[in-house]
């Protein structure tokens, strides 16, 4: 099985390139357009080399260990290393999940301008915009392109002019040089990076606090809101119900719901889905049904995050839209004088 090859033991280029004649010609070609000239010549002569045909079972291996890892990464840039502990103990084995964060953890703290990862582009950007262009530019080429964008724009023109200039003829820069502008970034930003700041407002509170409302003044307060702001309003009911509170919905509710989900989308919705949930649902199903969607979620191999994404939230739409026929109860919003129909 895929699962028994340890990938840990292939080298990173012949992984790469497993995973490049793993995938269609039309992606791979599209992730070595953006490759370095020198890592796609690299990269080119070890696909060359593979010769022999590739054991299924490394391949398949090769492909979830990336999966794997572009899932860490991604939680990491959306909400740091505890967030996306959390999430991958849930997608993947603890065991799993402690090792791809290791790894990740490591290179985190050994890439140059490391600690900028938990800064916003509009504080950092406040700390460096008066810099020479040169130290700025040092600073946006270690940086995640679209943070770099973000902290551009905020420049004057004459300034942004100066930057890009300095950045395309940028070749090599001593490691000292780099330590330097970096240690002194750093103690610029040590107090303000490490400070707990309080949320208040937004559109999250604005989501909870309609959460607990009564349906008829909710329904009200967003028809009269969306006639002003139809965007803000989107973005508020799409934090109003997500995917996991579908555990609050009645029993009754669940099964009412299941009749318009097809086993195929439920379980590429259930992927990441917590095990209370997915008990919640299967405990409204059929034994045969449960055990087809179990079977479904264990064969289908890795799903990108954004399917999973959009299947949840389809569902979570029938949810709304069962719940405005009454033929659904949400624990918490509108009490006991709720009926199901």
């Amino acid at each position: 099985m895929a699962n028994n090859v340890d990938t840990a033991q292939i080298p990173g280029v012949r992984k790469a390139a497993i995973l490049m004649i793993s995938l269609d010609t039309e992606t791979s070609s599209l992730i070595m357009a953006n490759m370095e000239p020198n890592s796609v010549e690299m990269l080119s002569m070890m696909i060359a080399r593979l010769t022999e045909d590739v054991n299924a079972d490394v391949r398949q291996a090769v492909m979830q260990n990336f999966y794997e890892e572009l899932l860490a990464k991604q939680y990491l840039e959306e909400g740091g290393l505890d967030y996306a502990r959390i999430l991958l103990e849930k997608a993947l084995s603890p065991e799993r999940a402690a090792e791809i964060l290791g790894n990740m953890e490591n290179s985190i703290q050994e890439a140059p301008f490391h600690f900028l990862a938990k800064a916003e582009a509009e504080t950092l950007l406040t700390f460096i915009q008066d810099e020479h262009p040169q130290t700025i530019a040092l600073i946006l080429s270690h940086l995640e392109p679209g943070m770099s964008s973000e902290v551009l724009a905020g420049l004057t023109s004459k300034k942004q002019v100066e930057v890009i200039k300095r950045v395309a003829k940028m070749e090599q820069t001593s490691p000292e040089t780099i330590k330097q502008v970096e240690d002194g970034l750093e103690r610029r930003l040590s107090t303000l990076l490490n400070q707990e700041f309080q949320k208040t407002g937004g559109v999250d509170s604005v989501a909870e606090i309609l959460n607990l409302i009564d349906r008829t003044t909710e329904k009200s307060i967003l028809e009269n809101l969306e006639e002003d702001d139809p965007d803000l309003v989107e973005q508020i009911r799409k934090l109003m119900f997500i995917f996991e509170d579908i555990s609050l919905v009645n029993d009754k509710g669940i099964q009412a719901l299941l009749k318009e989900v097809d086993n195929e989308e439920l379980a590429l919705a259930l992927k990441t889905a917590s095990e209370d949930l997915q008990n919640k649902i299967f405990n409204n199903m059929s034994e045969r049904a449960a055990m087809m969607v179990k079977e479904e979620m264990e064969f289908m191999g890795p799903v990108r995050v954004a399917d999973v994404e959009q299947s949840q939230q389809r569902i979570v739409d029938i949810v709304r839209r069962l719940e405005e026929a009454g033929e659904v109860i949400i624990s918490g919003r509108g009490g006991d004088d709720d009926v199901v129909v």
